[in-house]
């Protein structure tokens, strides 16, 4: 020991020893370092103190403020910002925040103000636990909130969705000339890009560029998001560019926000372009990367193509085990009108996902037996395990729904089906309409009609043939023929059933005038269809 050679060791390496226990997780034994001060005739600083209480806040808060209360004050060391800063901080980190409040007031009650860093460590902790609205207040305390304030302010608001203030706190941030760091503009991106403020995105974006604040490719990657979801992926790629033109280079998340958009918007072959590009700057696809792919593929009837993704994906050990990619392929075959081979296919999958398979198969076979009761007992079981139920699944469960007309439950299982992606063809379409109109709920046929155009799925013969059976059921020949023309104009054929639910409403009405109006009508549809 120094005493050896005459000279008392001084407070830093009693400071050394105190922080070599702490590493050891020794930190009870930290409190004896006051019995080694004291065994050279020296006081305990306040920063051997201060040192002791940082070691053992880390193991338990109540021991480090027995040790300020019994031991610090007892050596008449009564503590300064550090020790307050060490003591909330410990408070804070067991949530403890009323008695982070009494550390305020009694630092007040000795005349000492606490600091920017004490506040900010309170707020933080109100923030995280929900209360946003008292670390505002609270912060109307400090004398100088600093930018670290700001962060942690704007941060929480931008988590529970109030926009307003955190964009209010935003402005205030930069009339202040503070920058508010890259997490904290991320954030803001994210949440006016997710209500579709893109331009306002940008101009926050383009503001914290200009100043000099930093953004990294997880902010970039959120504004070409913000693009990709109002339908405008070219502008995204814009900044895909401009990023690497920065020297801000993109990561395989950035790439898949890319293929995701150009998919959804029917750019099939953008998203293709994409993936070529991302491979060419060897950035490794991921399982998001293929699923993203293959769904949009099979979505937009290139089925041949995501079958060759699948492949690929798997020889490149990307799959991860799951059964998305598995059931786009289905969903693409149900497109096709190829149901037969969708459950072909589906049974195949048995070896890669035998519960999923199991499940899948076992619906099915209630739906055809017209046990619904027992299909909806396995699919909820299936939902509760995390399963993802393929379109044949969903499908079956409408029609047999359908055919036991249970027509909430079809319209409910309908909304989840679109809901995972998979959008009915007319014929599923069909079976819904056709229970809406048995039981005479026509303007609800109708919406669901106007649902099917707005979505790219075309009615069939069979839609127009139940709406307007349906409407001459009630008498109504004008808005049936309204139908009819569009049916014509669309090029579907009318066929007997058509013109049987026409005259047979006329025949009802006695009306030989509008019988003769409907032959001319059947002659002029005929005519009108071989023009085109």
């Amino acid at each position: 020991m120094p005493t050896s050679i005459g000279a008392p060791p001084d407070e830093d390496i009693f400071v050394t020893i105190v922080r070599g226990l702490g590493r050891a997780r020794m930190n009870r034994k930290a409190i004896k370092v006051l019995d080694l001060v004291s065994h050279f005739k020296k006081d305990p600083s306040l920063k051997i103190c201060n040192s002791i209480l940082d070691v053992l806040v880390k193991e338990n808060i109540d021991l480090a403020r027995d040790f300020y209360r019994k031991k610090m004050m007892g050596c008449g060391v009564h503590g300064d910002y550090y020790t307050f800063g060490i003591l909330m901080k410990g408070l804070c980190l067991t949530n403890r925040i009323g008695d982070g409040f009494k550390l305020l007031t009694l630092m007040k009650s000795r005349g000492i103000r606490p600091n920017t860093v004490i506040y900010n460590t309170l707020i933080h902790t109100l923030c995280k636990n929900g209360n946003v609205g008292k670390g505002k207040s609270l912060m109307s305390e400090m004398v100088e909130p600093n930018q670290v304030t700001y962060n942690i302010l704007i941060s929480a608001y931008c988590q529970e969705g109030n926009l307003i203030q955190a964009l209010l706190l935003l402005e205030k941030c930069f009339d202040k000339e503070f920058l508010p760091d890259v997490v904290t503009v991320t954030k803001v991106l994210e949440i006016l890009c997710n209500k579709g403020r893109v331009t306002e995105a940008v101009e926050v974006f383009e503001r914290v560029s200009e100043k000099g604040g930093a953004v990294d490719s997880v902010t970039y990657t959120t504004l070409i998001k913000g693009f990709c979801s109002i339908g405008k992926p070219k502008v995204g790629q814009k900044f895909l560019k401009e990023m690497e033109r920065k020297g801000c280079l993109p990561d395989v998340n950035t790439y898949n926000v890319l293929i995701f958009g150009f998919c959804e918007s029917g750019k099939l072959d953008l998203a293709l372009d994409m993936f070529s590009e991302m491979k060419t700057d060897a950035i490794s696809p991921n399982f998001v990367t293929y699923d993203v792919l293959i769904r949009g593929l099979c979505s937009g009837g290139r089925l041949e193509d995501g079958f060759k993704f699948l492949d690929e994906m798997e020889a490149s050990k990307g799959r991860g085990g799951q059964v998305s990619p598995y059931n786009s392929i289905i969903y693409g075959l149900y497109k096709e009108n190829q149901s037969e081979e969708a459950l072909k296919y589906l049974t195949k999958m048995g070896s890669l996902f035998p519960k999923a398979v199991d499940r899948s198969l076992r619906i099915l076979s209630f739906c055809d037996e017209g046990v619904l009761g027992e299909a909806k007992r396995v699919y909820d079981q299936m939902i509760e395990e995390g399963g993802l139920p393929s379109a044949l699944v969903y499908v079956s469960l409408i029609n047999s729904s359908c055919q036991l007309g249970n027509i909430r439950e079809a319209f409910e299982m309908m909304n989840e089906m679109i809901g995972h992606g998979y959008f009915p063809l007319a014929t599923t379409f069909n079976a819904l309409i056709s229970e809406f109109c048995k039981e005479d709920k026509l303007s609800n046929a109708l919406k669901l009609m106007e649902e099917m155009v707005g979505r790219g799925s075309l009615p069939d013969i069979e839609t127009y043939n139940c709406l307007i059976d349906t409407l001459c059921r009630r008498g109504d020949l004008q808005g049936a023929a309204g139908l009819l023309q569009k049916m014509i104009e669309n090029g579907i054929v009318p066929d007997y059933f058509t013109w049987n639910s026409l005259l047979i409403c006329l025949t009802q009405r006695n009306d030989m005038a509008k019988k003769q109006k409907v032959v001319i009508m059947h002659e002029g549809a005929v005519d009108q269809l071989r023009q085109v």
